[in-house]
């Protein structure tokens, strides 16, 4: 017969099955919740509408730089200058020319937001008389833009960058092109 102590009996009760500890479970946790965590950022991935930073026409919009450059050139000839202002969702503009003759009866706002594309707005203004035009905007524009006025026939255009939400017009003048695209000026 075997000799037993209450000790030995003891120990022998305290065995419980690996389940059944903390521990297991605690080192589990983690790899679970890193693997939780990617099937989370996959589903984000997949359903979120992707932000267009890059354009899948590049190839297309690289060939018409020159026609852009065109343009630029265009109202640099006409010695064209604008003056934007924004009241709430009213855009006015003012557009002064070498030559008053030659102002069209509408022109085209551009606001392009630099990173959201869903934000872009483009505002048909309406002439009001001695180079003065009007229109309406969708929505109140906040933050930064690049902005750029053309004439309905696209022969010309005025490029910027401007942050209306800081109360200054945004003045646009032809010769502005030099300084924002130095790199690309035809020769």
């Amino acid at each position: 017969m075997m000799n037993t102590t209450p000790d030995m009996n003891a120990n022998a009760l305290d065995v419980r099955p690996w389940y059944k500890e903390p521990w297991p479970w605690i080192l589990m946790s983690g790899p679970v919740i890193v693997v939780i965590a990617g099937i989370v950022t996959a589903i984000i991935a997949a359903t979120v509408h992707p932000v267009a930073m890059v354009e899948d026409d590049y190839y297309k919009q690289g060939l018409a730089i020159n026609q852009r450059l065109h343009r630029d050139k265009a109202a640099s000839e006409l010695s064209l200058s604008a003056q934007v202002m924004l009241s709430g969702r009213e855009a006015r503009v003012f557009l002064n020319a070498a030559d008053t003759k030659t102002l069209p009866a509408e022109l085209r706002l551009h606001f392009n937001h630099p990173t959201r594309d869903g934000q872009d707005q483009v505002v048909t203004l309406q002439a009001a008389g001695q180079g003065f035009y009007s229109g309406v905007l969708t929505t109140e524009v906040r933050g930064r833009w690049h902005v750029y006025l053309e004439d309905q026939d696209e022969t010309w255009r005025l490029v910027g960058s401007w942050q209306p939400d800081v109360g200054d017009p945004l003045e646009l003048f032809s010769s502005q092109v030099d300084s924002v695209l130095p790199t690309l000026k035809e020769e």
